[in-house]
């Protein structure tokens, strides 16, 4: 009785250890068919964010131009025969654009009818004109051929964007626009070409006009002052922070604020750097000297910590070996294990400065948000940022600005993962594995 009982305990003892693995296995594959759609669901949603700013953002990098031939009038753009550039630049060539245009549509009467068919081009298509003069002298007296930007309206119905099929009083063009339109269409004279003032303008309140350059410019001098500071400051603190400060209760507090402050909104950096940099040291508004600044404080800790986490990835046999060869500490750090250590320094810099690259929040509140048209020559000039244009165009009523804010957003996350991607590829050509 007693080895019929022994004899099947075990017996029992391993189906229970079956069932239970059984079990075990089951989890484990229900575990991970979560983890896969969960993958699925977030790089779903990633690609339905990238086709949806793709599908609204690449049409911006066309543009509808129109082609006619400009009398440029000696009488009306340099009556003294003098090629002074002064009168040049200030000569009326909106006057010569518009009597081109009636040239061309001689049945077109009326001081109604004649600015409705001067909407047809932008705006700007006068100082195309007068660059046009400004850079050859030699051309005022001739005809020649130009090719200015269509009006925004008209760039948005030559995309299709804009339907024909809808009631006039329904759209932003009329009928009779649109006949002229078409008529410019069929002699061949529309076109879409490139849209190379998106990339060499700054900001305008055309839509035609309207380009990332100014903004763009502000960028690079915000972030190398940004660079500037918080990474020289940011490896120095983290080099006495790691290496040389003692172990007690106020480098603990350092360590505790260091750490907080990664994690403290970004508003908040600007709050600290109107009421510092503007209101207490009277630094100007919307310069990025005063952005760099406040991203180099919101900088300052990813930097640190990052720095930190690269030296204390250095192997202790370096510092003891050059020790015992008879180098000082400083020389240990300096000769030994910073060298070692850049290539993580320099990983958690790029990764502070995309950040930086992309806020907003704190810029907003230095003034940047500014109406800037002119490109910033230098750190001190009044300047945005390519998140500040980017939520400046979003906010804008005419339809073709959500064209040129999704071009935006493409080229902000183009150079996002240029950063990103340049620190993944210093981090895997130059670590070291010990």
């Amino acid at each position: 009785m007693v080895d019929s009982q022994g004899g099947d305990r075990p017996h029992r003892t391993t189906e229970i250890v079956n069932a239970g693995l059984k079990r075990r296995y089951r989890s484990e594959r229900v575990f991970k068919l979560y983890g896969i759609a969960a993958l699925a669901v977030a790089m779903g949603m990633l690609a339905l964010l990238f086709v949806t700013i793709g599908t609204r953002g690449l049409p911006a990098f066309l543009q509808t131009y129109v082609t006619f031939d400009v009398v440029l009038a000696e009488d009306t753009i340099d009556p003294g025969r003098t090629r002074d550039p002064d009168v040049l630049s200030t000569a009326n060539y909106q006057a010569l654009v518009r009597q081109t245009l009636r040239d061309m549509f001689p049945d077109v009467s009326g001081r109604r009818n004649q600015r409705e068919l001067y909407r047809l081009i932008s705006s700007g298509a006068p100082f195309d004109v007068r660059e046009m003069v400004m850079d050859n002298p030699s051309l005022i007296g001739s005809t020649v051929s130009v090719s200015v930007p269509m009006s925004a309206d008209f760039d948005q119905f030559a995309k299709g964007h804009i339907s024909r099929d809808v009631p006039e009083a329904d759209r932003r063009v009329s009928d009779q626009q649109i006949e002229w339109f078409d008529r410019l269409d069929q002699d061949g004279r529309v076109e879409l070409r490139f849209n190379a003032n998106l990339f060499t303008h700054g900001d305008s309140r055309e839509p035609e006009m309207a380009g990332i350059w100014g903004a763009v410019v502000g960028s690079f001098y915000t972030l190398l002052i940004t660079m500037a500071l918080s990474f020289p400051i940011g490896v120095a603190a983290a080099v006495y922070l790691q290496e040389f400060a003692p172990k007690n209760r106020w480098t603990d507090i350092i360590e505790v604020n260091i750490n907080n402050l990664a994690a403290v909104p970004s508003i908040v950096f600007g709050l600290l750097g109107l009421a510092m940099f503007l209101n207490f040291f009277g630094l100007p508004r919307s310069a990025p000297l005063v952005g760099g600044l406040v991203l180099s404080l919101m900088t300052l800790p990813t930097v640190i910590i990052a720095s930190r986490a690269a030296l204390m990835s250095v192997p202790p046999s370096i510092r003891e070996a050059a020790l015992g060869l008879g180098a000082s500490q400083l020389q240990v750090i300096t000769h030994h294990v910073i060298p070692l250590a850049v290539t993580g320094m320099l990983t958690g810099t790029i990764i502070g400065m995309a950040r930086a690259l992309g806020e907003s929040a704190p810029l907003l509140m230095i003034g940047m948000v500014a109406f800037i048209v002119d490109i910033p020559q230098g750190p001190m000039d009044p300047a945005t940022v390519l998140p500040v244009q980017i939520y400046l165009w979003a906010d804008a009523p005419e339809r073709a600005f959500v064209e040129r804010t999704s071009a935006a957003v493409l080229v902000l996350l183009a150079f996002l993962i240029l950063m990103n991607g340049l620190a993944v590829w210093l981090r895997n050509k130059f670590e070291r594995r010990w």
